[in-house]
């Protein structure tokens, strides 16, 4: 599966093949750029509204350089998209009254504008150049290292050549070796922005998120409920299984007895339909039963769960789920029931010829994705229930995305944290 954040990237073998080092290097790239246009709104309304301080004007921009924070904070959230970082929300609450004054007062009360100020402030005087450097230095003098036997040949005509100010080639075979040089220093460099875009991601999303008391309890009371209900799910389960179950088979099978000692006639004909009857009850009760939550998944683990999934859907189902461990509980619950819904919204809606699912743990993340070849078109709204399993899988800080064009193929990708039991 592919990794989902540059961390869990940094540590697959295969890291400077993929997409991430380009991803971290226009990560910083970026800040570079956001950084100095930061620096310069800064220093124009800070400098023009301290002259101006006199007159209407001057106030008026002091204010917008103390609200300079806000547009800035809400770039570095959709910056931090890309790099795999979990979503940072907008810490700013709704005017309590309409309008310009209403906004700005809130705004200006907020204690979110003030720590979006300081990390603006930061970026614009610390980071940025601290990331051009870093570029500068890690990237440009291993590719001009790289590119040593072109520049010799053409800038140096073959004689002589000073690298990066560094060394001083004077034939191609020293021109070779520095080659090899840079090109390592290259793959090393790869690293290098993978860790700074990892951390300056950290540090965007350590200024911009602040968790009091309050929001670490209700982290805390949701995963606590998510336990209970998954308990009572699985008490629910045992009292249904042990109690009506074992009640209805004791009466289909006292009926078939009945029938079998009563002559023929009305009254074994009845005998014969009530027992009917007990049967279709007993499906239907086991059939709840496996939907509140399956047995095998209980016993046996969510692969196995989802292996028996695709074996009762009407749909040829592929699996490729690698788990060697167990894992939560919660967490194998609400994997089951997105495989189970998924499922069963492409046997009633996809018109597909088959279907898969693939995934497994990686780096700390169950990943899962659902997918066939049907029609496409999907939708989150369309009212297929991936609504609540969405809001399910949020609980335990998971993500659920969507892929269905027109035309397909649908893809569901489930993401959640987690660590093997």
């Amino acid at each position: 599966m592919h990794p989902t954040s540059v961390w869990q990237a940094l540590a697959q073998r295969r890291y400077l093949l993929g997409s991430w080092p380009w991803r971290a290097t226009g990560y910083l790239l970026g800040g570079v750029c956001v950084g100095a246009v930061t620096l310069v709104a800064l220093l124009v309304l800070t400098l023009s509204g301290t002259v101006l301080a006199v007159v209407v004007v001057g106030l008026v921009l002091l204010v917008l350089a103390a609200l300079c924070g806000i547009p800035v904070a809400a770039v570095e959230r959709r910056r931090l998209r890309p790099m795999g970082a979990p979503p940072v929300p907008d810490a700013h609450v709704v005017p309590p009254v309409p309008g310009l004054w209403g906004w700005l007062r809130t705004r200006l009360l907020e204690r979110a504008t003030w720590r979006e100020l300081a990390h603006a402030v930061l970026l614009a005087c610390v980071v940025w150049p601290l990331e051009a450097l870093l570029v500068l230095w890690v990237l440009v003098c291993p590719l001009a290292a790289t590119a040593t036997p072109v520049l010799f040949a053409t800038v140096g005509g073959g004689r002589e050549l000073r690298v990066v100010k560094l060394w001083t080639v004077t034939s191609y075979p020293g021109a070779l070796g520095v080659m090899a040089v840079g090109l390592v220093c290259l793959a090393a460099a790869g690293y290098v922005l993978g860790v700074a875009a990892g951390a300056r991601a950290a540090l965007a999303r350590a200024m911009l998120v602040r968790e009091g008391p309050e929001v670490r309890e209700v982290v805390r009371s949701r995963a606590r409920l998510v336990d209970a209900f998954e308990a009572e799910r699985r008490r629910i389960e045992r009292d249904l299984h042990d109690g009506a179950q074992q009640r209805l088979v004791a009466l289909s099978m006292a009926l078939g007895l009945a029938r079998l000692d009563a002559p023929a006639g009305p009254l074994a004909d009845r005998l014969a339909a009530a027992q009917d009857e007990a049967g279709k009850a007993l499906t239907e009760l086991r059939e709840l039963i496996h939907n509140i939550h399956p047995q095998v998944l209980a016993d046996y683990g969510l692969e196995a769960a989802v292996q028996d999934a695709a074996d009762r859907s009407p749909v040829p189902v592929a699996v490729a789920v690698d788990l060697p461990e167990r894992l939560p509980e919660a967490v194998e619950a609400a994997a089951y029931f997105v495989v189970n819904e998924a499922l069963a919204n492409v046997a009633k809606h996809s018109g597909a010829d088959r279907a898969w699912v693939h995934g497994g743990h990686r780096a700390g993340r169950l990943v899962l994705e659902i997918g066939d070849d049907g029609r496409g078109g999907a939708d989150f709204a369309a009212g297929s229930g991936l609504v609540g399993l969405a809001d399910r899988v949020a609980v335990l800080d998971g993500t659920l995305s969507l892929k269905a064009p027109a035309g397909g193929p649908t893809v569901l990708r489930m993401e959640i944290p987690c660590r093997c039991a």
